[in-house]
């Protein structure tokens, strides 16, 4: 079950919702209306980890020694 940022369009409220799927219907814990994923959070890989910001190419850059 994957958690998800939502943002409400009607009060402004962020917030983090454990959800079945991803695309189930989140209302807002404050005010009650629909909310919209938040897009701008902070994403993860399946591993949970944040995930590099490596181009592959290590030929062209020194950082992940």
């Amino acid at each position: 079950m994957p958690l998800f940022e939502y943002v409400c369009p009607a009060c402004g409220n962020k917030f983090s919702e454990l959800v079945r799927s991803h695309e189930e219907k989140v209302s807002c814990p404050a005010c009650g209306a629909e909310a919209k994923r938040n897009w701008s959070g902070c994403m993860y890989s399946a591993t949970g980890k944040p995930p590099k910001k490596c181009s592959g190419k290590c030929s062209e850059c020194s950082g992940c020694k």
